[in-house]
């Protein structure tokens, strides 16, 4: 009954007259705009999650706000994708439906059933699954594939950190509010967002809720989570922070750190030590890669890989047939064989059929980012790679901090650069 009310509550709020208001536009953004049914529909789902996890509701329009602005943050991303020709194929989209189905233990057709029974629309949800993969290409192709991490940088980490990885690992769980600057921000900019990221710290470290706190003022992404980053280890915080979190106690609020982004306020939630594992499971596979173009459809990429399959089946050898079709170039030349793995350090599409084989087995086809594979394994053992773990996992651990530094940075400039009215406290 609470939840049904604070949803009619939000719905009075947004219309300004009634629930049963005609929907309106409540941000123009570029050439696009936002519904206030679409609003509605997204606080929604978040009200029902804060629900499930118990969370206390933050104040209705500051709800309504930050959604707001995660909605027209999403439009300006998905313009760019489509100005770039960025596409999720309804097989692909089906395919990620379905994966996340299995995790929820249904399959797609209880998944949808679950869905409705909680009020929410299949088709709207199943078009937002697909935004947010378009949203991830977007990202790889604009910040990840333009990281690069140098050989220095991994030297530097592994001498101040390795001789601690070699026993134990210390990881914090951190929450964070982010006081945004603008890129090149003038002078009046900084002592406007220094007030704020002031006003927040003192609110802050005088026992207010953080969560709260996280979700009225943050402009990170994170800001709709309570500004809850998860567990992070050493490596993947920023040397300005850790240097601060290294002094802190579990519930103590950090002093406010100035970054190129804007002002950080972090709070220490917990922290915890465990053994680093030093044997890990590796498997020896090799593929066949087929990409799909103007000239061959996804179905007909899908059949050439079952042909190829049977002629394997058949007697052929998979070696000679990954030389001969594979468009894998780095692996073709030795017979689409990966080389001794992680089956974790493959895309989640990949690794998933890898470990679902035995060894000698051949996969269906089935397809991931990169296009339709067949793949076999061919050996699994038990290998001591704490060195090597340790080395890329360093290499993993700085990239992805350099990703989310970058991609606040990138979507701030986006914003910045963009055309954006906000209608949602104007009269109709």
């Amino acid at each position: 009954m609470k939840q049904l009310l604070y949803i009619l509550g939000v719905a009075l709020l947004i219309s300004g007259t009634s629930a049963s208001a005609l929907d309106r536009i409540v941000a123009v953004v570029e050439n696009d705009v936002v519904m206030e049914s679409e609003l509605r529909q997204r606080i929604q789902v978040l009200v029902r999650q804060f629900n499930q996890n118990r969370s206390a509701l933050p104040p209705r329009d500051v709800l309504i706000e930050q959604v707001l602005q995660r909605l027209i943050v999403e439009r300006l991303q998905l313009q760019l994708a489509e100005r770039r020709g960025i596409q999720i194929d309804v097989l692909t989209l089906d395919q990620a439906m379905r994966s996340l189905a299995k995790r929820n233990n249904m399959n797609l057709e209880q998944f949808r059933d679950t869905l409705l029974q909680q009020g929410l629309d299949y088709v709207v949800f199943r078009n937002q699954i697909r935004d947010e993969m378009i949203i991830e290409q977007l990202r790889q192709r604009i910040i990840d594939q333009n990281i690069q991490v140098s050989e220095a940088e991994i030297e530097d980490l592994l001498t101040r950190s390795e001789s601690e990885l070699l026993q134990k690992e210390r990881e914090y769980h951190v929450a964070h509010i982010l006081i945004a600057l603008p890129e090149g921000p003038t002078p009046e900019q900084v002592k406007h967002a220094a007030n704020r990221a002031s006003a927040v710290h003192e609110r802050a470290a005088s026992g207010n809720n953080f969560t709260q706190l996280a979700i009225a003022a943050s402009d990170a992404q994170d800001a709709l989570q309570g500004g809850d980053l998860g567990w992070r280890d050493q490596a993947q915080l920023p040397q300005p922070f850790l240097q601060q979190i290294n002094q802190m106690s579990p519930g103590q609020v950090s002093k406010i750190i100035q970054s190129p982004s804007g002002f950080h306020i972090f709070k220490l939630l917990d922290q915890r030590e465990f053994q680093k594992e030093t044997v890990v499971d590796q498997v020896l596979a090799r593929h066949i890669l087929i990409r799909t173009n103007a000239l061959l459809s996804e179905e007909a990429a899908e059949t050439k890989l079952k042909d190829i399959k049977s002629r394997v089946e058949a007697g052929e050898d998979f070696g000679e047939l990954a030389k001969e079709y594979s468009e894998d170039l780095s692996s073709a030349f030795n017979g689409g064989q990966l080389g001794w793995s992680v089956s974790g350090t493959f895309v989640p599409e990949f690794g998933n059929v890898v470990d679902s084989l035995e060894p000698k087995q051949i996969s269906e086809p089935f397809r991931t980012q990169f296009g339709w594979h067949i793949v076999q394994l061919l050996d699994v053992r038990k290998h001591d790679n704490t060195r090597e773990a340790i080395r890329a996992e360093a290499q993993a651990q700085i990239r992805q901090r350099k990703i989310e530094e970058e991609t606040e940075l990138w979507l701030r400039r986006l914003r910045d650069e963009s055309y954006i009215e906000n209608r949602l406290h104007s009269s109709n």
